[in-house]
Parts: C-alpha cells; structure tokens; sequence
C-alpha cells in the first residue's frame, strides 16, 4: 500500500515537472510591426504565438494549423491576452494578436442612438487591421489555414470579432468573445460562439446583443457568467480568472462537433444597456522593433519571449 502510494506521488510529481516545463518553453511568442502604406504606412504591431513542435510539423508540410486573430479591449494592449493566445498555440494553432489602436487615434466614443453606439468606424478599422496583418502573415507563415479564421476579442475587441464574423461568415471557424457589449451575436448557426461575460454593474450589453438561452442552444452558442469583472479578462486578472477562463476555452476547442454548445451553465441573457468605461492605460509598452523602408512593409522579428503573467497550461490531450 505505502509503496503504491509512494509511487503515485512519484507520478504527481513527474506530472508536474512536465507541466511547468512544457509550459515554459513549448510555446514561442515573436512580436512584429507591419506598415500598411495604403493607409498612410499605418502601424500594425502583431505578436505571434505557437507551439514549437507545431510551427516546425507545419514548416515541414505535415500539418496546416488553423489561425486565431485575437482582438485586444479598448485601452488594452494587444501584448496582454497570452494568457489566451498561449491555450490557442497548446491546441496547435497560430495565434495572433494585433495592436489594433495608436496614440494618434481618436478617442473610443459613445454616441447613443447611433449603431453600435458611433463604433461602426472603429470595427471597420478593425477589419482593415485584420485583412491587412493576415496578408502580412501569410508571407512568413505560409503553411496555415487563413480561409478559416477564429476570431476572439475582449469588449472592444470581442466587437470586432462578432463584426467580423457578421462581415465574413464564410471565413470563420469559430468565435470567443470576452464581454463584447455593441455587436449582436450571429444565430444563424454557421459557426459556434464561446461568449464568457462579465458581472460588472459599469459594463452590460446592449438590448438584443446576447441571445437568449433558446436560442443559444439551437444556435451553437455557449454564455458563460463568469461572475468576475469586465476588465480583469486579459492578463491583468488574477491568476483564478485566467485559469478559469481558460480550462472553458480549452474545453470549447477540444470540442470540434457541429451546432452542439459545449455543455456548461449558461446563465439568463444580458440585456441591459450600460455606460462604458475606460480602462487605465498600461506602464509597460510593448516590446518590440521596426525598420522602416521605402517598401510597404518591413519587420524585424524580436527575440522570442514567454508571456510570464500567464498561468502554466496542461500537456495538451491527443
């Protein structure tokens, strides 16, 4: 009995060597800026996540992996999801998030009787930062799914997931958002949506936004009340909102079957329209360097470094 216990922790042990480590250094991050001269040689930063033994499979042509745009919320810097783009690369996608706002923009305005409250603009430039960084990646990625993307976002940014996928249903995969208040989400059932949602008294969707439970279930959408606060969904939450936001996303990823949500709680819609409220700025920019060029785009790839302020992820499973 006691030799069988002892060999059980010996296990435990080991598991948990494996589990730090491969999360140490399985998954690689490169940051990148793009400049898209037709639009005045605009900025677009992008970081880059995957999992090494992926990258190198895809390289070789064994395997195309399937891509992640993530979006990051308005204020919040598009370095600040890896705790996010970290699950996608563990399930063997080309995660890229994208800098989608610069210093030299206008504010985030809420303009009340306007669709989508006056942020039409904003998701439009969006898509724009999208299609362009897409095309970009193409070039240095070639060997990865771009007919089929999975868009995710966080407020702002879940916006302009959902707007994408709006503008672009035969071009999505799949959809997570992370409490996206403007932008209705699709029903049409074309593809399935993870929405985790936020209980803050500041943020609360706008009428029709999330539907209601009926329709979820016949509409292959999955709402998760988290129960935690509007901006603690990004890497600036605590090490339980991260964790817990993502072994759902995880599970949601694992789960590849059609018009079928993934089975957990969905919580009443919500519908009630709320003030948005900014998020404070963060002291850290992000780490990255740019050549400039005649040319229409040129990068210098940084050296690859780990998002530390994510929770390590388990040994993916198959």
């Amino acid at each position: 009995m006691k030799r069988g216990i002892a060999i059980l922790l010996s296990l435990c042990a080991l598991v948990t060597v494996a589990y730090f480590t491969a999360s140490k250094w399985a998954i690689r991050h490169e940051t990148l800026t793009f400049y898209d001269l037709a639009r005045d040689n605009r900025p677009v930063a992008v970081d880059i996540a995957v999992r090494r033994d992926k990258e190198m499979q895809a390289n070789a042509g064994m395997i195309t992996p399937p891509v992640a745009i993530l979006n990051h919320g308005n204020t919040v810097r598009f370095t600040e999801y890896s705790f996010l783009a970290n699950v996608f690369a563990w399930r063997g996608y080309l995660a890229v998030s994208i800098q989608h706002d610069l210093q030299t923009d206008g504010p985030l305005v809420t303009k009340v009787g306007e669709l989508y409250v006056g942020r039409l603009p904003h998701y439009q430039r969006g898509i724009a930062n999208i299609r362009f960084a897409v095309d970009e990646i193409k070039k240095i990625a070639p060997n990865a799914d771009y007919d089929r993307l999975t868009m995710v976002g966080h407020s702002n940014g879940g916006d302009i997931s959902m707007y994408f996928a709006k503008m672009y249903p035969d071009q999505i995969k799949k959809v997570v958002t992370l409490d996206n208040l403007r932008v209705p989400f699709m029903t049409d059932g074309k593809f399935k949506i993870l929405s985790f949602r936020s209980k803050d008294p500041v943020f609360k969707a706008d009428p029709g936004v999330v539907p209601d439970s009926e329709v979820c279930e016949k509409s292959g959408i999955t709402v998760v009340q988290t129960g935690y606060q509007h901006t603690d969904m990004s890497d600036r939450g605590s090490d339980d909102v991260k964790s817990t936001i993502q072994g759902m996303l995880d599970k949601f990823l694992e789960d590849d079957s059609p018009l079928k949500p993934v089975k957990i709680k969905t919580p009443p819609a919500m519908t009630e329209p709320g003030p948005v409220a900014l998020y404070a700025r963060s002291k850290t920019p992000p780490r990255h360097h740019t050549l400039r060029s005649n040319n229409r785009t040129c990068v210098k790839p940084v050296q690859f470094e780990f998002a530390r302020q994510a929770r390590p992820l388990p040994v993916p499973r198959g």
